[in-house]
C-alpha cells in the first residue's frame, strides 16, 4: 500500500530516507537520525514499542521505538 500523503491525526507524513522513522510533514530534521533527508514517498508501516525484545526490530536494524516506513523512495 502506498502511504504518499497518508494521514495520522488529519496531520500528513513522511519518512526519513536514512532511518525509516514517519515523521509528521511539518518535520525538518529526523528526531531518531538528525539528517534532514525526508520523503512523502514511503511505503508500509512498523510500530516498534520495544526494541530491544523485538525480533522485528533486530530484522530492521532499529534500535529506537517508534513509527517505521518499510520502504523509502
Amino acid at each position: 500500500m502506498d502511504k504518499r500523503g497518508e494521514k495520522e491525526g488529519g496531520e500528513e507524513m513522511k519518512a526519513c530516507k536514512d532511518c525509516g522513522m514517519v515523521v509528521s510533514s511539518k518535520t525538518d530534521i529526523c528526531p531518531n537520525c538528525k539528517t534532514s533527508r525526508l520523503s512523502d514517498e514511503w511505503h508500509g508501516l512498523v510500530i516498534i514499542i520495544k526494541p530491544k525484545k523485538s525480533i522485528i526490530a533486530e530484522k530492521l536494524m532499529i534500535k529506537t521505538r517508534g513509527k517505521y516506513a518499510l520502504k523509502v523512495r
